[in-house]
Protein backbone atom coordinates (compact mmCIF):
# COMPACT_ATOMS: atom_id res chain seq x y z
CA UNK A 1 0.00 0.00 0.00
CA UNK A 2 2.86 2.35 0.87
CA UNK A 3 4.55 1.73 -2.50
CA UNK A 4 1.22 2.28 -4.31
CA UNK A 5 0.68 5.66 -2.63
CA UNK A 6 4.29 6.67 -3.30
CA UNK A 7 3.87 5.80 -6.96
CA UNK A 8 0.84 8.06 -7.18
CA UNK A 9 2.83 10.94 -5.74
CA UNK A 10 5.67 10.65 -8.26
CA UNK A 11 5.52 13.59 -10.68
CA UNK A 12 6.42 13.11 -14.34
CA UNK A 13 9.81 14.37 -15.43
CA UNK A 14 9.60 17.32 -17.81
CA UNK A 15 12.67 18.40 -19.72
CA UNK A 16 13.46 21.99 -20.58
CA UNK A 17 12.78 21.29 -24.25
CA UNK A 18 9.35 19.86 -23.47
CA UNK A 19 8.51 22.86 -21.30
CA UNK A 20 9.63 25.33 -23.97
CA UNK A 21 7.59 23.53 -26.63
CA UNK A 22 4.53 23.63 -24.38
CA UNK A 23 4.95 27.38 -23.86
CA UNK A 24 5.40 27.92 -27.59
CA UNK A 25 2.27 25.88 -28.34
CA UNK A 26 0.31 27.97 -25.84
CA UNK A 27 1.26 31.21 -27.58
CA UNK A 28 0.69 29.57 -30.96
CA UNK A 29 -2.86 28.59 -29.97
CA UNK A 30 -3.73 32.00 -28.52
CA UNK A 31 -2.36 33.93 -31.50
CA UNK A 32 -3.96 31.50 -33.95
CA UNK A 33 -7.38 31.76 -32.33
CA UNK A 34 -7.13 35.56 -32.45
CA UNK A 35 -6.02 35.57 -36.09
CA UNK A 36 -8.58 33.11 -37.43
CA UNK A 37 -11.32 34.56 -35.23
CA UNK A 38 -10.76 38.02 -36.71
CA UNK A 39 -10.58 36.51 -40.19
CA UNK A 40 -14.01 34.97 -39.69
CA UNK A 41 -15.32 38.21 -38.17
CA UNK A 42 -14.21 40.22 -41.19
CA UNK A 43 -15.66 37.75 -43.70
CA UNK A 44 -18.88 36.73 -41.98
CA UNK A 45 -19.83 39.90 -40.08
CA UNK A 46 -17.89 42.99 -41.10
CA UNK A 47 -18.18 42.74 -44.91
CA UNK A 48 -21.99 42.52 -45.01
CA UNK A 49 -22.26 45.05 -42.15
CA UNK A 50 -20.19 47.73 -43.88
CA UNK A 51 -22.35 47.48 -47.00
CA UNK A 52 -25.33 48.70 -44.96
CA UNK A 53 -23.64 51.44 -42.92
CA UNK A 54 -24.51 55.07 -43.65
CA UNK A 55 -21.70 57.06 -45.24
CA UNK A 56 -21.66 59.49 -42.32
CA UNK A 57 -21.02 56.69 -39.81
CA UNK A 58 -18.26 54.93 -41.76
CA UNK A 59 -15.31 57.15 -40.71
CA UNK A 60 -15.97 56.56 -37.02
CA UNK A 61 -16.33 52.80 -37.54
CA UNK A 62 -13.15 52.67 -39.62
CA UNK A 63 -11.20 54.63 -37.01
CA UNK A 64 -12.49 53.04 -33.83
CA UNK A 65 -13.17 49.45 -34.92
CA UNK A 66 -11.65 48.50 -38.28
CA UNK A 67 -8.16 49.92 -37.74
CA UNK A 68 -7.73 48.36 -34.24
CA UNK A 69 -9.08 45.04 -35.54
CA UNK A 70 -6.64 45.11 -38.47
CA UNK A 71 -3.80 45.83 -36.03
CA UNK A 72 -4.55 42.72 -33.99
CA UNK A 73 -5.29 40.79 -37.19
CA UNK A 74 -1.98 41.32 -38.92
CA UNK A 75 0.27 40.96 -35.85
CA UNK A 76 -1.49 37.83 -34.60
CA UNK A 77 -0.81 36.36 -38.05
CA UNK A 78 2.92 37.02 -37.63
CA UNK A 79 3.06 35.54 -34.14
CA UNK A 80 1.06 32.47 -35.18
CA UNK A 81 3.32 31.70 -38.12
CA UNK A 82 6.68 32.45 -36.48
CA UNK A 83 5.91 30.51 -33.31
CA UNK A 84 4.49 27.66 -35.38
CA UNK A 85 7.71 27.48 -37.41
CA UNK A 86 9.74 27.40 -34.18
CA UNK A 87 7.65 24.49 -32.88
CA UNK A 88 7.94 22.65 -36.21
CA UNK A 89 11.71 23.03 -36.34
CA UNK A 90 12.47 22.36 -32.67
CA UNK A 91 9.94 19.60 -32.14
CA UNK A 92 9.88 17.68 -35.42
CA UNK A 93 12.10 18.71 -38.34
CA UNK A 94 15.23 19.04 -36.22
CA UNK A 95 14.88 15.67 -34.46
CA UNK A 96 14.01 13.96 -37.77
CA UNK A 97 17.11 15.46 -39.38
CA UNK A 98 19.27 14.05 -36.55
CA UNK A 99 17.57 10.67 -36.83
CA UNK A 100 17.85 10.44 -40.60
CA UNK A 101 21.20 12.14 -40.97
CA UNK A 102 19.77 14.83 -43.23
CA UNK A 103 19.69 18.58 -43.13
CA UNK A 104 16.77 20.41 -41.54
CA UNK A 105 17.66 23.49 -43.57
CA UNK A 106 16.87 21.69 -46.82
CA UNK A 107 13.37 20.84 -45.63
CA UNK A 108 12.80 24.44 -44.54
CA UNK A 109 14.22 25.63 -47.85
CA UNK A 110 11.84 23.48 -49.88
CA UNK A 111 8.96 24.54 -47.65
CA UNK A 112 9.56 28.28 -48.11
CA UNK A 113 10.29 27.94 -51.82
CA UNK A 114 7.04 26.13 -52.55
CA UNK A 115 4.71 28.28 -50.50
CA UNK A 116 6.28 31.62 -51.40
CA UNK A 117 5.90 30.70 -55.08
CA UNK A 118 2.20 30.01 -54.37
CA UNK A 119 1.82 33.39 -52.68
CA UNK A 120 3.57 35.39 -55.41
CA UNK A 121 1.53 33.71 -58.13
CA UNK A 122 -1.70 34.48 -56.24
CA UNK A 123 -0.46 38.02 -55.57
CA UNK A 124 0.09 38.54 -59.29
CA UNK A 125 -3.32 37.11 -60.19
CA UNK A 126 -5.20 39.16 -57.58
CA UNK A 127 -3.32 42.44 -58.08
CA UNK A 128 -2.94 42.38 -61.85
CA UNK A 129 -5.96 40.42 -63.07
CA UNK A 130 -8.46 40.78 -60.19
CA UNK A 131 -10.31 37.69 -61.45
CA UNK A 132 -13.76 36.34 -60.81
CA UNK A 133 -13.92 34.69 -57.40
CA UNK A 134 -14.62 31.24 -58.83
CA UNK A 135 -11.67 31.49 -61.20
CA UNK A 136 -9.41 32.54 -58.33
CA UNK A 137 -10.72 29.58 -56.35
CA UNK A 138 -9.75 27.14 -59.08
CA UNK A 139 -6.30 28.71 -59.46
CA UNK A 140 -5.75 28.62 -55.70
CA UNK A 141 -6.81 24.97 -55.48
CA UNK A 142 -4.41 23.91 -58.23
CA UNK A 143 -1.47 25.83 -56.75
CA UNK A 144 -2.08 24.61 -53.20
CA UNK A 145 -2.51 20.98 -54.27
CA UNK A 146 0.67 21.10 -56.37
CA UNK A 147 2.77 22.64 -53.59
CA UNK A 148 1.45 20.19 -51.01
CA UNK A 149 2.07 17.21 -53.30
CA UNK A 150 5.65 18.26 -54.00
CA UNK A 151 6.43 18.80 -50.32
CA UNK A 152 4.94 15.50 -49.18
CA UNK A 153 6.81 13.52 -51.82
CA UNK A 154 10.16 15.33 -51.87
CA UNK A 155 10.85 16.72 -48.39
CA UNK A 156 14.52 15.92 -47.62
CA UNK A 157 13.76 14.85 -44.03
CA UNK A 158 10.57 13.86 -42.25
CA UNK A 159 9.04 11.93 -45.13
CA UNK A 160 7.95 9.23 -42.67
CA UNK A 161 6.79 11.68 -39.97
CA UNK A 162 3.16 12.75 -40.09
CA UNK A 163 3.97 15.86 -38.02
CA UNK A 164 6.48 17.11 -40.58
CA UNK A 165 4.23 16.32 -43.52
CA UNK A 166 0.96 17.72 -42.15
CA UNK A 167 2.54 20.91 -40.85
CA UNK A 168 4.48 21.18 -44.10
CA UNK A 169 1.09 21.49 -45.82
CA UNK A 170 -1.01 23.26 -43.18
CA UNK A 171 1.82 25.56 -42.15
CA UNK A 172 2.42 26.32 -45.82
CA UNK A 173 -1.16 27.51 -46.10
CA UNK A 174 -0.45 29.70 -43.08
CA UNK A 175 2.54 31.22 -44.89
CA UNK A 176 0.37 32.08 -47.90
CA UNK A 177 -2.34 33.52 -45.65
CA UNK A 178 0.10 35.64 -43.64
CA UNK A 179 1.62 37.14 -46.77
CA UNK A 180 -1.87 37.78 -48.15
CA UNK A 181 -2.52 39.78 -44.98
CA UNK A 182 0.67 41.83 -45.20
CA UNK A 183 0.95 41.97 -48.99
CA UNK A 184 -2.63 42.73 -50.04
CA UNK A 185 -5.25 42.97 -47.28
CA UNK A 186 -3.48 45.42 -44.97
CA UNK A 187 -1.82 47.71 -47.58
CA UNK A 188 -5.05 48.05 -49.58
CA UNK A 189 -7.22 48.67 -46.54
CA UNK A 190 -4.69 51.13 -45.12
CA UNK A 191 -4.87 53.25 -48.26
CA UNK A 192 -8.67 53.17 -48.29
CA UNK A 193 -9.13 53.87 -44.57
CA UNK A 194 -6.52 56.60 -44.23
CA UNK A 195 -7.74 58.29 -47.42
CA UNK A 196 -11.33 58.14 -46.22
CA UNK A 197 -10.45 59.55 -42.79
CA UNK A 198 -8.49 62.37 -44.46
CA UNK A 199 -11.41 63.17 -46.73
CA UNK A 200 -9.50 62.15 -49.86
CA UNK A 201 -10.26 58.49 -50.62
CA UNK A 202 -8.00 57.03 -53.32
CA UNK A 203 -9.32 57.18 -56.86
CA UNK A 204 -8.91 53.42 -57.21
CA UNK A 205 -10.62 52.63 -53.89
CA UNK A 206 -13.07 50.22 -55.53
CA UNK A 207 -10.25 48.22 -57.13
CA UNK A 208 -8.26 48.18 -53.89
CA UNK A 209 -11.31 47.00 -51.96
CA UNK A 210 -11.99 44.24 -54.49
CA UNK A 211 -8.40 42.98 -54.28
CA UNK A 212 -8.46 43.01 -50.48
CA UNK A 213 -11.78 41.17 -50.51
CA UNK A 214 -10.44 38.45 -52.84
CA UNK A 215 -7.33 37.96 -50.68
CA UNK A 216 -9.41 37.86 -47.50
CA UNK A 217 -11.91 35.43 -48.97
CA UNK A 218 -9.03 33.25 -50.18
CA UNK A 219 -7.68 33.19 -46.62
CA UNK A 220 -11.15 32.39 -45.32
CA UNK A 221 -11.37 29.24 -47.42
CA UNK A 222 -7.72 28.26 -46.91
CA UNK A 223 -8.26 28.38 -43.14
CA UNK A 224 -10.42 25.24 -43.37
CA UNK A 225 -7.67 22.88 -44.64
CA UNK A 226 -5.12 24.77 -42.53
CA UNK A 227 -6.99 23.95 -39.33
CA UNK A 228 -7.56 20.38 -40.50
CA UNK A 229 -3.86 19.72 -41.11
CA UNK A 230 -2.81 21.42 -37.89
CA UNK A 231 -5.05 19.00 -35.98
CA UNK A 232 -4.20 16.04 -38.21
CA UNK A 233 -0.49 16.43 -37.45
CA UNK A 234 -1.08 14.80 -34.06
CA UNK A 235 -4.53 13.24 -34.32
CA UNK A 236 -4.84 11.67 -37.76
CA UNK A 237 -1.67 9.78 -38.57
CA UNK A 238 -2.79 8.49 -41.99
CA UNK A 239 -3.74 11.92 -43.38
CA UNK A 240 -0.86 12.31 -45.79
CA UNK A 241 1.03 9.06 -45.37
CA UNK A 242 -1.46 7.10 -47.44
CA UNK A 243 -1.21 9.66 -50.21
CA UNK A 244 2.42 8.75 -50.80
Amino acid sequence: MHHFVSALLVLPTITGKEASLMILRWFHFIAGILWIGLLYFFNLVNVPFMKQVDAAAKPKILEKMTLPALHWFRWSAVVTVLVGLAIWGQGYVGPDAERQGGGAGKTFGLFFLLWLVVFFLLFFVIKKATPNGYVLGVITTILVYAAGWVFVHYTPVGGDDNHVLCIGVGGGLGIVMMFNVWGIIWPNNKKIIRGTLAGTPPANAAALARQAFLASRTNFFLSVPLLFYMAAASHFASTVIFGK
